[in-house]
């Protein structure tokens, strides 16, 4: 696709609620769907026509307070191996299926655990993911052949109401990784989103602008298929809230596939890569781009990509950052990890796995 025309005009929706234990998010004001060539005024009624879009078989990206996904009806085989085309993603990948509220949990999964009913009571609409048994509706195209579904209810206004007005068209979930190409750094905004696949996205397909991913980096992933919850991807529903909301043991976090038994998003062990090298270690020479918190002063002639205030900024900033230094033309981008404590698992883990992509 070509550069995409856009004509901006406002319109209001309504605040979801906050999730309890959550920060909250910003009130958004104004959104915008942006067509693949055509931006219009994303209404009540503009949200049903990009419901409609799904329900038809089309791809919509959309924002959630984690990174923007890219959606497609979760019963539509066809819509749904666009996913993968669009994405160049491996089909043996399972896809996390969005819904708007628990009350559709069991339409996706059986045998659900006490534990898990809890954790969906208390985190969702939220950043938080959980992996339970499928039930028939949930398809070998949508689980990458396993036994095992992923779900999630996101808390972002323009999601929220997305996925209810699919729903009330019939649909019952959507499909959505992040939207952008396999194993790079997800988008955090939609214009990350157009500059990353707006050369694979059909004239049918559209982009949702809800503004800047709030969290900004991907949902806590929690197996939730055994005796005890297990975290398989670290984010913004840490350990910690877990156990002090719920006050449940857990089983032992391991984040990459060589630790698990179950496939899901972000378990490679090189992942959220951008062009440029990602190093953890070491003093950038001049040119050479640069992450740190706020308080650590920027070496003599690096670039400063990002100085995040404490570690919920530093998520929030980290993704765009990466980007900004491939727009650039920057070789290589050395990054100060943060605490390895609260959503700072999340970060070392993204920024490791980030690094991972140049080792021999």
């Amino acid at each position: 696709m070509g550069t995409v025309e856009e004509v901006r005009v406002s319109g209001q929706l309504s605040m979801a609620k906050p999730t309890r234990n959550m920060q909250s998010f910003q009130v958004i004001q104004s959104v915008i769907i942006t067509f693949m060539r055509i931006t219009s005024n994303c209404t009540a009624a503009a949200l049903k026509d990009a419901a409609t879009s799904l329900i038809n078989g089309n791809l919509v990206a959309f924002p959630t307070e984690t990174v923007y996904g890219l959606g497609a009806d979760a019963t539509n085989e066809k819509a749904v191996a666009r996913i993968y085309e669009v994405k160049g993603r491996p089909t043996d990948h399972p896809l996390i299926v969005h819904i708007s509220s628990i009350e559709l949990l069991d339409k996706w999964a059986s045998e659900i655990p006490e534990y898990a009913i809890k954790l969906a009571r208390t985190f969702w609409p939220g950043p938080m993911t959980l992996i339970l048994p499928r039930t028939e509706l949930a398809k070998d195209f949508i689980t990458g052949g396993q036994n095992n579904v992923g779900i999630r209810a996101p808390s972002h206004t323009v999601a929220l109401a997305l996925l209810k007005a699919f729903e009330e068209q019939g649909g019952l979930g959507v499909a959505a990784p992040s939207a952008n190409r396999f194993g790079k750094v997800s988008p955090t905004s939609s214009q990350a989103v157009t500059d990353e696949l707006s050369n694979y996205l059909s004239q049918d397909d559209l982009i949702l602008d809800g503004g800047s991913s709030e969290v900004g980096v991907e949902s806590t992933i929690i197996d939730c298929t055994g005796d005890k919850p297990t975290i398989l991807r670290p984010g913004a529903v840490t350990i910690e809230m877990i156990k002090d909301e719920l006050a449940i043991s857990m089983g032992t976090q391991s984040f990459t596939s060589a630790g698990n038994q179950i496939k899901a998003s972000g378990l490679l062990e090189s992942h959220y890569a951008p062009n440029a090298k990602v190093l953890l270690s070491g003093t950038p020479s001049p040119g050479d781009g640069y992450i740190a918190l706020i308080n650590l002063p920027t070496p003599s002639g690096a670039i400063r990509l990002s100085s995040p205030s404490d570690n919920n900024d530093y998520a929030r900033t980290l993704y765009s950052a990466l980007r900004e230094a491939d727009l650039a033309g920057i070789q290589k981008v050395f990054i100060v990890a943060p605490k390895n404590e609260g959503i700072g698992i999340a970060i070392n883990d993204r920024i490791k796995k980030a690094s991972s992509k140049n080792k021999p």
